[in-house]
Order: structure tokens, then C-alpha cells, then sequence
């Protein structure tokens, strides 16, 4: 083999080496520093989808289910129980989880029991209202101040009154650019 050919062929391989072996260092420093390695890896992470499961039961839902109601009335309420076992026909079991990356895993389960087609009892944990629901799987802060939406009496009269609109303006016709076409068809 002759040296040029050998030369040209190692150099290439030599420096690919060097680089791979220096990247797995650089790669090693950054993971082992404890400020670091949390935000490199996190960097990058696979992205992980949110697994919602069940359904979301708030307390406002559940104080609307009393003694006496139908199924029916129930479904409507609170939705299709996520388990309705054939063998306890009796119980309607309803359960809600949900995984987010970045995030602590919720996961909340309760019952109703039925004599006959009318509700017997509720068996519940305490359970977050909507407010507290929503912050919970907010990504965002939400605001801790809501807008105000309406004006007091006070406020409205102090207000400019609106200009009046001259009539002979509004009974004109409008004006627009006039166009001439020509003919569509020559006979």
C-alpha cells in the first residue's frame, strides 16, 4: 500500500475518533454536575403525552347527587361510571387519573350504591370544587385578581357623552369607485 493512500485513509479516521471520545467526555462532565445534569437531561428528554383517564368529578357535581335519584339522573351528573361490573350491579364505581410530565400523578376513586334504580349513597373523598381543579392542571399561574366587567352608576355618568351623528351624513348614499366594463360577448 503506498503511504499517501495509507495517510489519506487514517488521518480522517483518527480525528472521527478523537471527536467521538471528546464528545463522550463533554457529555459525562455535564451529566455528573449536580447544577447542570437536571437541566441537560431534562433538555433532552423524550416529550411524554398527558394520560387523562376517567372522569372528573368536582364537588359542586357531587353535592348535586342526593338520595331517590334515578341512574339516569346520575349519568347525567356525573357521567358514565368508568367501571359498572355485571357482578355488583348495585355499585357504580367512578375513577379519575391523570399523568403529566413535570407534574405529580392525581388519582381519585369513588362510589354509588344503588337499591334498585334509585340511588342509596354516596361514598366520596373529599374532592377539589372547579376553581381548585383548574388550578391544579393549570400550566400557567392563574390571576389572582378578576377583572372588573361593569361599570357603577357613579362611573357611568362620569363618562363623555357620545357626539351626536349629523342626519344629513347618515341619509346620503353612499360612494364608492365607479367602474365601466366592457362588453362580454361581440356578435
Amino acid at each position: 500500500m503506498h503511504p499517501s493512500v495509507f495517510s489519506r485513509f487514517i488521518t480522517p479516521v483518527c480525528c472521527a475518533v478523537a471527536l467521538a471520545l471528546g464528545g463522550c467526555s463533554t457529555f459525562s462532565s455535564l451529566t455528573n454536575h449536580p447544577a447542570s445534569a437536571k437541566g441537560f437531561l431534562a433538555w433532552i428528554a423524550p416529550y411524554k403525552p398527558d394520560i387523562v383517564q376517567g372522569n372528573v368529578v368536582t364537588t359542586e357535581q357531587i353535592a348535586q347527587v342526593k338520595p331517590g335519584m334515578t341512574r339516569l339522573q346520575v349519568r347525567e351528573i356525573l357521567g358514565t361510571p368508568l367501571i359498572s361490573d355485571p357482578f355488583h350491579a348495585q355499585r357504580w364505581d367512578y375513577v379519575f387519573t391523570m399523568r403529566r410530565q413535570g407534574f405529580e400523578d392525581q388519582q381519585r376513586a369513588f362510589f354509588v350504591l344503588f337499591d334498585g334504580d334509585s340511588v342509596q349513597k354516596v361514598d366520596s373523598p373529599p374532592l377539589p370544587s372547579e376553581d381548585e381543579f383548574v388550578a391544579q392542571i393549570s400550566r400557567k399561574p392563574l390571576p389572582t385578581k378578576t377583572p372588573k366587567l361593569a361599570l357603577s352608576p357613579e362611573e357611568r355618568a362620569a363618562l363623555p357623552a357620545p357626539a351626536p351623528v349629523a342626519q344629513a351624513a347618515s341619509a346620503a348614499a353612499p360612494t364608492g369607485a365607479t367602474r365601466n366594463y366592457p362588453p362580454l360577448g361581440t356578435e
